[in-house]
């Protein structure tokens, strides 16, 4: 196990931006950037023990600047999407921005992604790294001044653990989750179609056409988000079916049956091209599952790849989209000096 880092002599806020390198004794390797606390590299071996990347990512740095698909990042405050671009805590209402159409999405016009985090290694022989922000009084519009930890573990069985803590001196809304794209295939590797998934939900969140729930929860049963059992990503991934329009394919929160358990397993991805598979444990109460309806190509990454619709899938862990405006939902308030906690572990098989 090892840890090391290196600067990438670019400057941000007049910050460095450094590169952290995990790497476990099977080769496994992942690199995290103190820029948005992401995850620009994970090279892992296929069945025939050759090692690619698999996460989608930019050439340059700077492109992490903007980052307009989030890759790899650390997304905060609050995840996924807002209705409305406003909360209430207390009795007060707050305005977010609204940066998707007339609603609020993965934390503002600056979010966490876009800032520069605080680095340091916390065990060499562990390959364990943490990352601390300090997010103001109503940054962003927020309440309360946020300290927020994202800790990254690599392991010695090829899981890549994250621990968030956040604690606040004011009540506040927190949702945080890791917006990494993964092909199992390798990051330049195209369509995910071919892909095989198992999401351990009974129930999904439905959305309406800007992507925003209801509030109502449904089945999964005969629907074409119904993954309890493997299937590829590309069997229903052109259906007619309401939702699948919505979302311009998928793009859906998931209700886990796992409750919070690290024990229990909420999904599971394998691609029989190359052998890998992707196992992902989490004590939030949901995942939004995207399969990278948005790529267009446009953006240059690592090694001159170029992303296209469906490159990529997300498997985000999170408190349910637009929880405050659904009191049914579980609630990202968190209160004032109470601790936020949660975990979620991506491991390779």
């Amino acid at each position: 196990m090892s840890v090391s880092i290196k600067t990438c002599n670019q400057v941000l806020d007049g910050k460095d931006i450094m590169i952290y390198s995990l790497t476990n004794e099977n080769g496994l390797k992942v690199e995290i950037c103190n820029l948005g606390a992401s995850v620009l590299s994970l090279i892992t071996p296929d069945r025939d023990g050759k090692y690619h990347d698999v996460v989608l990512g930019f050439e340059k740095i700077e492109s992490y600047f903007e980052n307009k698909p989030f890759f790899g990042a650390t997304i905060g405050r609050h995840a996924n999407r807002i209705e409305d671009a406003s909360f209430e805590v207390k009795g007060v209402q707050y305005r977010l921005a609204q940066n998707d159409g007339n609603n609020h999405l993965h934390g503002g016009n600056r979010g966490f992604d876009k800032v520069v985090w605080e680095g340091a290694i916390l065990n060499k022989e562990e390959a364990c790294v943490a990352f601390h922000y300090t997010s103001e009084d109503m940054e962003e519009n927020y309440p309360g001044r946020l300290e927020t930890r994202v800790t990254y573990t690599l392991s010695s069985d090829n899981a890549l653990r994250i621990d968030y803590f956040a604690v606040s001196d004011k009540d506040t809304v927190v949702n945080l989750t890791n917006h990494s794209y993964f092909n199992l295939s390798g990051h330049d590797s195209g369509d995910i179609g071919n892909h095989e998934l198992m999401i351990n939900g009974d129930c999904f969140t439905i959305i309406d056409d800007h992507c925003i729930p209801t509030g109502e929860i449904i089945s999964v049963e005969g629907t074409a988000l119904d993954f309890r059992t493997f299937k590829t990503i590309a069997k229903d991934l052109n259906s007619c079916e309401q939702q699948i329009m919505n979302g311009k394919g998928y793009d859906h929160n998931y209700v886990l049956r796992s409750r919070g358990d690290l024990q229990e397993k909420a999904a599971e991805v394998f691609d029989p091209a190359s052998g890998r598979r992707l196992e992902v444990y989490t004590t939030k109460p949901g995942i939004q599952f995207y399969s990278g309806n948005h790529l267009e190509g446009l953006d240059t990454g690592k090694n001159g790849a170029v992303y296209k619709k469906w490159s990529g899938f997300c498997l985000e862990t999170q408190y349910f989209p637009n929880a405050m405006k659904h009191k049914s939902f579980p609630s990202p308030i968190l209160k004032k000096e109470q601790e936020y906690k949660h975990t979620t572990v991506y491991k390779f098989l």
